[in-house]
């Protein structure tokens, strides 16, 4: 090698070792710093404290939610949930928890309270269905590492997460217009009960049929198998993998959408349903066998004809 190009090679080797070189800093900017450089911990750390945020703001909603019912209607566990101390919120969180608590639109408008039931929703498939996604985001790590390991480019998982996120924040929007409607017609004297126990009837009825349905098998077998799906489609341009956090998310709503339904038979700000909810989706996920599948299903039709029952 000419010495001029072994000069060259020993500055940009110099150049790279004090680039990694974070001794200098604190023990929080080394940290900060070895997350920064490393795409698997940083996903992991994001996709975390978004969990973790999102449970931390649907239990202080529950909370408050408690007192007066969801949109009129006392949910279980609503019992549980007065006996327990409401924290201190800052206003604009209050605002926001009144918008989705509140079986009128107070003096807010129809748009602004529909953004809130929005971000609610949102906010909910967050707490209960990204915790599900964590072995695709994992084999989407590997895969990506061993293409870095190769010298090959790969794109930042948090780009596939956005992906996944986006089809569940079009959900949410889904989701919201009949709690939306449930605002407006509710009612606190509970003359409305008996329909509210009917819808929730239905929504039973339809989450139970959908589990031993052949679109809820094909979705859930690809929601099982991430990986044939991302080799299959890796791609080293943020668009292709934004897209691919898409398709993934897709499956995981064909398999999931009917489960979130539950929620407006027990109450939509029931947080320990959407716990059970997420535990079971992630139970599911990660369980070959359909025997949690079915049995969910028949569970899900006997209460359904039980509520109906009631409510007639």
């Amino acid at each position: 090698m000419p010495l001029d190009q072994r000069g060259d090679s020993a500055h940009s080797d110099d150049m790279i070792g004090q680039q990694d070189d974070f001794s200098h800093l604190d023990r929080a900017g080394r940290a900060m710093a070895t997350i920064a450089r490393n795409p698997r911990v940083t996903a992991n750390v994001v996709v975390g404290a978004c969990i973790l945020l999102a449970w931390l703001l649907l239990a202080a909603m529950a909370i408050r939610g408690a007192e007066g019912g969801f949109a009129g209607v006392s949910a279980p566990g609503d019992t549980i949930l007065r006996k327990l101390p409401q924290p201190p919120l800052p206003d604009f969180l209050e605002r926001f928890f009144a918008l989705c608590l509140s079986p009128a639109p107070l003096d807010a408008s129809l748009g602004l309270q529909a953004g809130g039931l929005v971000s609610m929703w949102f906010l909910m498939a967050i707490a209960t269905m990204l915790p599900s996604a964590a072995p695709m985001i994992r084999t989407y790590c590997e895969i990506a590492d061993t293409a870095r390991i190769k010298g090959e480019p790969a794109v930042h998982p948090l780009v596939l997460v956005a992906g996944y996120l986006s089809v569940w924040l079009g959900a949410s929007v889904t989701f919201a217009a009949p709690t939306l409607a449930a605002h407006a017609f509710g009612s606190p004297d509970g003359l409305l009960v008996p329909v509210v126990g009917i819808a929730g009837a239905l929504a039973l009825l339809t989450a139970g049929l959908y589990q031993f349905s052949g679109l809820k098998e094909a979705c859930l077998t690809k929601c099982k198998n991430p990986f044939s799906i991302l080799f299959a489609n890796w791609s080293a341009r943020p668009v292709g993998i934004f897209r691919l956090g898409v398709k993934q998310g897709l499956w995981c709503l064909g398999c999931c959408w009917a489960l979130m339904m539950v929620m407006f038979a027990v109450g939509v700000m029931n947080v320990f349903w959407m716990a059970l909810i997420g535990l079971f989706t992630l139970i599911e996920k990660q369980t070959a066998s359909r025997v949690p599948t079915r049995l969910a299903g028949a569970i899900l039709l006997v209460w359904a004809a039980a509520l109906l029952v009631v409510s007639l």
